[in-house]
């Protein structure tokens, strides 16, 4: 597996020269586009030692990915949560990534549409509120700690437009909820110790909050969104390298879909696999009961509930993450997706409108 990126600070700088490169000083010109180059020498995908991510741990460790990429070589690289990964790819040290939904409109709102393409769904579902036993309504979370992974990563925007929605201010005060930044790891530790009272988090860690810490679920997201569906984790690539490299971003997606196929028809050996995988990763393996109910929550979907994401653009505004809502508008290109999909005699995905401008 390759190096993690050198620093966060880099990255980001690395990411406004990059913007800084999509516009004139005019305002009117654009660069030409860009043209096929055909199947690239090397491809880095991005992903997270999440449940969540399950379909890129199942396509790495079985090769699932290599096989349909040929001579272009699989360069991988880890992150905790989504806003390290939109730097990686702003910065174009990254060339795709399994993200969450948030940070991946984020990522094409600070591109002003340019850097990145959403060009599959990976997960639907599979994040919780956990929380101390002793609280048991929404009241009860004033003057309570809450963690999410990140600032501005999906489980934040979602956690603060809930409280938002429930009337609940974000801060430091009695009748107000803190909501602390921490990895998943961390959080875990703190729960138990006491430090915090609770948290939105992706799967394994709301299960492992559960099982291993004694929390219990005070929301569950399914229950916020229509058929209980809504687009976890997805697949974000740099807009560039799709234009530049078609075919790999093609053959990516065969191997995404065969990751997919693989754990909805082997799902004993899909979470043995998974579980392997975070060990390898995060130096700990799963308990049986935290894998079984963390698979529980998630569907793994190519599908990315395209019709989602004019809302989640919302969200975040309500949730106090942007000023405004990002103009999802051609973020979204099915077109290789649902040639995958075709090929391999399955229906095609609905775009709802979001791959055009």
């Amino acid at each position: 597996m390759s190096s993690r990126i050198l620093t966060k600070s880099l990255a980001i700088a690395t990411a406004f020269l990059a913007l800084a490169a999509c516009s004139r000083a005019g305002g009117g010109d654009t660069a030409a586009p860009a043209q096929d180059k055909g199947a690239a020498s090397e491809i880095r995908l991005g992903y997270f030692p999440n449940v969540t991510h399950a379909a890129a741990l199942i396509g790495v460790d079985k090769g699932l990915f290599t096989k349909e990429l040929g001579n272009t070589k699989l360069t991988t690289q880890t992150f905790n949560a989504g806003p390290e990964a939109v730097n990686a790819l702003l910065g174009e040290s990254l060339d795709a990534t399994f993200i969450g939904s948030g940070p991946a409109i984020n990522a094409y709102a600070k591109s002003k549409g340019e850097a990145v393409r959403l060009i599959s769904g990976a997960t639907s579902g599979g994040a919780q509120l956990v929380v101390k036993p002793e609280i048991n309504s929404v009241a009860d979370l004033k003057g309570k700690v809450i963690t999410t992974p990140q600032l501005g990563n999906t489980q934040d925007v979602a956690l603060k437009k809930w409280l938002a929605d429930e009337k609940l201010a974000v801060g430091t005060g009695a009748d107000q909820v803190n909501v602390t930044n921490t990895e998943n790891s961390q959080s875990l530790d703190l729960f138990k110790k006491g430090d915090v009272h609770g948290a939105w988090a992706p799967e394994p860690w709301s299960s492992r909050l559960v099982i291993d810490a004694g929390a219990k679920v005070l929301l569950d997201e399914k229950t916020l969104w229509e058929g209980g569906k809504f687009p976890t984790t997805v697949l974000l690539v740099r807009a560039k390298f799709l234009q530049e490299h078609p075919q790999t971003v093609e053959a990516l997606l065969r191997g995404h879909l065969a990751a997919t196929d693989f754990a909805q028809n082997n799902k004993v050996e899909a979470k043995q696999i998974v579980n392997k995988a975070l060990k390898d990763l995060t130096g700990k393996a799963l308990g049986e009961p935290v894998l079984n109910r963390a698979f529980d929550n998630i569907e793994l979907t190519v599908d990315p509930q395209a019709k989602s994401f004019p809302q989640l653009a919302e969200d975040a505004v309500t949730a106090g993450v942007a000023k405004e809502a990002a103009d999802v508008a051609g973020l979204a290109d099915f077109t290789l997706l649902n040639k995958v999909l075709s090929a391999a005699g399955k229906p095609t995905v609905d775009t709802a409108g979001l791959d055009k401008k």
